[in-house]
């Protein structure tokens, strides 16, 4: 097995940034840590969609890293988010993420400035001929405005440090186009489709729900991997409602203010991000009730 096959294989969490007064909750991220190393969790994104990257100094994301690092202790792999909409802050961010110990990098399409499939090229070749850990590419449209087409994901593939593709554009399509042509791991991005995506060739997940329950989400992906088809569609159903509910709101509001009523963090949100409105909080708390995470109420006298 090839290094970029064992970095970017099984469940993999997107984890949150837990913030208290502002500051990130080191602590917490400590804790968190120890937990997806105990329940069978493969690697760890930090700085990622989920950890609210956009609002996080260069400082905090490196110092992100190290705690990771130091709290897992060799049992989880460290993967860094590092995309930008700028290929030279891109190139930088990737640089001193891999200096602080790095072990892959999850690396988003440029946004906003929507480039075309040909600058796309040219963006991640320029980050790949300038670090030397692997690289995740990260197709995500409806938070981009810009989808990796599966033909320049295939030729992407060809260089050595371009070790994956997360797929979130939202269809298992996609994912049989991407292996039609090419041999590159893929990644789903959508927790509702890892089942369906790895039935076609998917290796795994970045997962929002595994910072939830890591243990049965890693559960899922390895009896997806094993071929064990009944128990592993018995784990999706089960999982299916919480994830759905985890995205009733631009992650990672939803899934924020679950931790917060498991006890787990303090539910902080830097803006733009708002806490998650009072209806859907309950929504969400319904699920982890339904799920066994939380007590249900009790009814009548």
């Amino acid at each position: 097995m090839r290094e970029h096959d064992k970095i970017f294989t099984g469940s993999i969490v997107a984890l949150i940034t837990p913030f208290r007064n502002g500051a990130v909750d080191e602590e917490a991220v400590s804790r968190l840590t120890e937990m997806h190393a105990a329940a069978g969790t493969n690697a760890i994104v930090v700085s990622g969609t989920t950890g609210e990257s956009p609002t996080l100094s260069a400082e905090e994301r490196l110092r992100l890293i190290a705690i990771v690092r130091e709290a897992g202790h060799g049992r989880v792999r460290v993967i860094a988010g590092t995309g930008t909409n700028d290929t030279r802050k891109t190139i930088e961010a990737s640089k001193a993420a891999e200096a602080a110990g790095a072990e892959a990098l999850l690396v988003v399409t440029p946004y906003y400035n929507k480039p075309t499939q040909e600058g796309l090229l040219a963006h991640y070749r320029a980050l790949a001929d300038a670090v030397t850990i692997p690289i995740c590419l990260y197709s995500v449209p409806g938070r981009t405005g810009v989808a990796l087409a599966p033909e320049t994901v295939a030729q992407l593939a060809e260089h050595p440090r371009i070790g994956a593709l997360k797929e979130a554009g939202g269809t298992v399509d996609r994912v049989s186009q991407v292996l039609e042509l090419c041999d590159l791991t893929v990644l789903s991005g959508d927790d509702p489709l890892t089942l369906p995506m790895m039935a076609v060739g998917a290796k795994g997940v970045v997962s929002v729900t595994a910072n939830i329950v890591p243990k049965e989400n890693a559960d899922l992906v390895r009896a997806a991997a094993q071929g064990q088809a009944e128990t592993a569609r018995a784990l999706h159903y089960r999982l299916y409602p919480l994830c759905r509910a985890l995205f009733l709101e631009s992650n990672p509001v939803p899934v924020k203010a679950a931790m917060e009523m498991l006890g787990w963090i303090s539910g902080e949100l830097r803006l733009p991000l708002t806490p998650i409105s009072a209806g859907n909080r309950e929504k969400v708390r319904a699920a982890l009730e339904a799920f066994g995470l939380l007590p249900k109420p009790r009814r009548g006298g």
